[in-house]
């Protein structure tokens, strides 16, 4: 038995839980959605079990609910995977312990310092720490015109297109590349994205080694070209897979009901 917790951004129009759904129906495999208002996450009664968290909603409430069900279930994600890529400070740490690229950062309280990594690299990015869907992010080249701290910044890398590149189990399996008119590619931003059909080796290895890096099941990495390789822009534990090409509902399917099946 799979276990959904339901993505709760989910439309009629882009229904990420329904397509995974309709792919475990068509395999014939049992599975039953999970609402995390209205369970125990104290009781005995679900253990032993495979859940997938499609997605949840960020008010503390529920990330707590499937951290205690993670210490007798398989989660998928697990929800402190989940919660790295929700930090962006968090992935960061990550993909630099792991040797994976990513632009130059800093994360700090103090202006000093902002002010220090500023005049490094003369244009800088500034991100919220939590932020999501290409919300609050621009580019700067004063502190001056930055929000109260802390502060998340990042090298401007110049560009006229990012990627974002689906992972499942490590191994990239599909892309599309974003581009648009203002500096935020991303979908949600105005962004346009297209499937790339054949992504390159390197692209590949570098999303794979982010997914790695984080330890996430399945995950969209954002990727920047830079030189002849791919920066990692962040790493999203609860991705859409607008646009792509390949089949993402019917892997993740095929994921989930081999995880379930090492039980």
């Amino acid at each position: 038995m799979i276990y959904i917790v339901p993505k709760p951004t989910d439309t009629p129009e882009d229904n990420s839980t329904g397509m995974v759904i309709r792919a475990l129906r068509e395999r014939d495999y049992p599975y039953a959605l999970l609402d995390l208002d209205a369970i125990d996450p104290f009781s005995p009664d679900i253990s032993g079990e495979t859940i997938w968290v499609c997605g949840i909603r960020q008010d503390g409430v529920q990330f707590e609910v499937i951290s205690a069900l993670g210490l007798t279930n398989r989660m998928v994600n697990d929800p402190h995977a989940i919660a790295v890529c929700a930090s962006k400070a968090q992935t960061t740490a990550r993909l630099l312990r792991a040797g994976v690229p990513t632009p130059k950062t800093i994360f700090t309280g103090s202006l000093t310092e902002a002010e220090r990594f500023l005049c490094c690299h003369k244009k800088a990015v500034y991100k919220p720490l939590y932020g999501y869907d290409g919300n609050g992010i621009f580019p700067f080249t004063e502190t001056s015109e930055l929000p109260e701290g802390p502060y998340y910044l990042q090298e401007f890398v110049e560009n006229d297109r990012d990627y974002r590149v689906f992972v499942i189990g490590g191994v990239a399996v599909g892309a599309i590349v974003r581009v648009s008119d203002t500096f935020a590619h991303n979908i949600h931003q105005g962004g346009t994205g297209t499937a790339l059909m054949d992504l390159p080796d390197a692209m590949k290895e570098v999303a794979g080694a982010a997914a790695r890096a984080v330890g996430i099941d399945y995950c969209g990495v954002d990727l920047l070209e830079q030189g002849n390789s791919y920066t990692v822009l962040e790493v999203n534990g609860t991705p859409n897979w607008h646009c792509m090409d390949a089949p993402i509902p019917n892997l993740l399917a095929d994921y989930l009901i081999e995880e379930d099946r090492k039980k």
